[in-house]
């Protein structure tokens, strides 16, 4: 891809989503677009997988899928102390997907974008999770699903009484709403920004190494994807804990 416009805009363009609409209703469709097509991979995998399962000696699909299943279910039975049949593929959903985001990233820089150009776009920006939207939409539908079991298991009672009487007891009701408040909307920040600003700055490296002569492209370009890997299974790991973690504490009737 030419660099035209300098370094600079070489950058810029990279990160420039493909969007329409202006101010709030801004539609980025290169996240829409990448976030299905990856959901459905996904899917697509997981019932190929369970409708050729086998008793016998599993295949290559089959071991990879059993031992996410197997992971994951792990990692719930540790952090879950609640009962819920969505917690699980909840979870192996989070995991697998936000995996499937970062993994975008490891794809040639150029790549895409050029391809997007031969069709006529202007922009194309291949890793959903360096679009803030993208990223707070997750987080955002786990923040919901905090407050619906919260209110499920607690009731609308408990609940209003976990959010106004704890800490500092009935007393303090004002300061306790207003500590719980910010703890309740930190959990879905926390997520979003963490990884968002984790996979931005990696995919703002490749876009260096990128700018980079050729011939140093491939020494500097594999040992950042080998640590980038570790990088990308780490985010998705973290988020999904952290899933199971708030919603465990969404569980728990005090």
């Amino acid at each position: 891809m030419s660099t035209e416009g300098g370094a600079t805009g070489y950058i810029v363009h990279h990160l420039t989503p493909l969007s329409v609409g202006e101010g709030f209703w801004t539609l980025h469709l290169d996240t829409l677009f990448f976030s299905a097509l990856l959901g459905g991979l996904f899917i697509l995998f997981f019932k190929t997988v369970a409708e050729r399962a086998t008793s016998g000696v599993p295949g290559l699909a089959q071991n990879i899928a059993e031992t996410l299943v197997e992971f994951v279910d792990t990692q719930v039975k540790d952090s879950f102390h609640g009962r819920s049949p969505l917690i699980a593929p909840l979870s192996l959903t989070i995991f697998c997907w936000v995996f499937l985001w970062n993994s975008m990233d490891l794809l040639p820089v150029d790549l895409l974008p050029m391809i997007a150009g031969l069709m006529g776009m202007e922009y194309m920006r291949v890793v959903p999770s360096t679009d803030l939207n993208g990223t707070f939409a997750l987080s955002i539908s786990v923040f919901f699903l905090i407050f619906f079991y919260s209110i499920k298991v607690k009731g609308l009672l408990g609940f209003a009484k976990e959010m106004t009487c704890t800490p500092f007891g009935p007393k303090m009701m004002p300061f306790n709403l207003l500590l719980k408040t910010v703890e309740e909307l930190a959990k879905p920040i926390s997520l979003g920004l963490r990884l968002f600003g984790n996979l931005y700055a990696g995919e703002l490296v490749f876009i260096l190494i990128a700018l980079l002569p050729p011939v140093l492209q491939p020494l500097l370009g594999f040992p950042w994807a080998v640590f980038h890997i570790l990088v990308i299974t780490l985010q998705a790991f973290i988020f999904m804990v952290l899933t199971i973690v708030y919603l465990s504490l969404a569980h728990e009737d005090h």
